[in-house]
């Protein structure tokens, strides 16, 4: 569908035929309307769907109609103190991008005031932005809640409220934060709840939250991802899983790769082994303050980067169309992570390929991605570097057992300078 046949402004149609979009996306078509009804929304897409301007694009629709109700009463439009418009994300890299989002779909709204309130920058630009006339803020729950207990943050006239990506942000412990947060917005609030999935925690948050809504399943985790190719390959032991890295990373075809680790440490370590072999290649993980990963992303969109490695919530919301590999390097925790890092290639249109790396401690974590995208992925080898072990059988399910992602958990990575060796990770257990 046309952008112009959802009932959008005039001032948005054009916005975003300024930023290149001719047609609506499933999310978007089935979404928007039901937002600007005024609908609390659960909604469901995968990554790349284009559900940012899922809930942006009705947000500055209410936001326009409420001037021109305003205009046609012979009034002015009230600029209320504090934003009407919240959206809360789990990461500063996402909250930047929805903050780019909605100036770019915002562009021919006379006066419109967008501010980013995330942790890891300094406090001064984001209390002078929340004194003044507000429409849009966009925030990561920590730091909202800084401001809020400072008496910064006014939510007293906050009219809809988006939380986009609500699993992981339970994932990261925001679920007292979030509650804390929507208690100070108004009851009469419209809500917008974006999420990979709506099971058990994240389901409950929504029952608590919003008001009869709308249920909308557009991509599930068990969509076949036809741009984008899936390989497994085995290795013996760290020392063979290396030299299969070594192996695809020269590789003509591979334009831009994102390499995941499953800590923070192990992505230093591989960013520093990497470099040292002559790849231009940079680490991005959470404990990085915001000007370094604002320049490492920055580097990657203009290409000075070749390689990226990450954590699976630094990774969170990048969207670079020439990332023609994504490699996990260390299996996630969660089988449903595996779903968002492969949705980081195969964009815009291209073709991708998503390469796991697995030694035979990773064969549980395997049958469960396996068993939650209901896909097999296919097993490869390279000439040379066949691995010399079998490869592992496939556990079989315990009758009447839930069989899902295993649980997160341990302590929180505390980053205190490089304390790993040039050995690499830590041996498995």
């Amino acid at each position: 569908m046309s952008f112009e046949s959802l009932g959008l402004h005039a001032a948005l149609t054009r916005a975003v035929a300024d930023a290149g979009y001719s047609a609506a996306t499933e999310v978007q078509t089935r979404a928007i309307p039901v937002a600007m009804q005024g609908h609390d929304l659960m909604v469901s897409s995968s990554t790349g769907s284009g559900k940012t301007a899922a809930f942006v694009l009705p947000a500055l629709n209410r936001l326009l109609a409420a001037r021109e109700a305003a205009k046609a009463a012979g009034s002015r439009a009230e600029r209320h103190a504090g934003p009407r418009v919240l959206i809360l994300t789990p990461t500063r890299e996402l909250a930047m991008q929805v903050a780019k989002a909605t100036v770019d779909y915002g562009r021919h709204v006379p006066g419109l005031r967008v501010a980013t309130v995330v942790g890891g920058v300094p406090y001064g630009a984001q209390l002078k932005a929340l004194r003044g006339p507000l429409d849009v803020l966009i925030a990561t729950p920590g730091r909202l809640i800084d401001h809020m207990e400072s008496g910064r943050a006014m939510l007293a006239n906050i009219e809809v409220l988006v939380l986009d990506e609500a699993d992981r942000m339970l994932d990261m412990g925001f679920i007292e934060p979030i509650h804390h947060i929507a208690e100070a917005t108004p009851a009469a609030r419209q809500t917008l709840m974006f999420s990979a999935t709506f099971a058990g925690h994240v389901g409950r948050l929504a029952q608590q939250l919003l008001r009869e809504p709308q249920r909308i399943d557009v991509a599930s985790h068990t969509d076949a991802h036809a741009d984008i190719e899936q390989r497994l390959h085995w290795a013996d032991d760290l020392t063979h899983k290396n030299a299969l890295l070594d192996h695809i990373l020269t590789q003509h075809s591979m334009e831009q790769a994102l390499v995941f680790t499953s800590t923070q440490r192990d992505a230093d370590w591989l960013a520093d082994r990497l470099a040292d072999m002559g790849h231009h290649v940079a680490s991005l993980h959470g404990g990085h303050p915001q000007g370094r990963r604002s320049r490492v992303l920055q580097g990657l969109r203009n290409r000075q980067l070749k390689i990226l490695v990450a954590t699976d919530v630094a990774a969170r919301g990048i969207d670079v169309p020439s990332i023609s590999h994504v490699i996990n390097y260390g299996l996630p925790m969660k089988a449903e992570d595996y779903v968002h890092r492969i949705g980081r290639t195969g964009r815009a249109g291209r073709t991708g390929l998503a390469v796991t790396l697995a030694e035979r401690r990773d064969a549980g974590m395997v049958q469960r991605i396996q068993h939650f995208t209901t896909q097999r992925i296919p097993a490869a080898t390279i000439e040379g570097l066949e691995p010399k072990r079998a490869e592992p059988r496939p556990v079989p399910r315990p009758a009447g057992k839930h069989f899902g992602p295993r649980p997160t958990g341990g302590r929180p990575f505390k980053p205190a300078g490089k304390t790993y060796s040039k050995a690499g990770p830590r041996a498995p257990r």
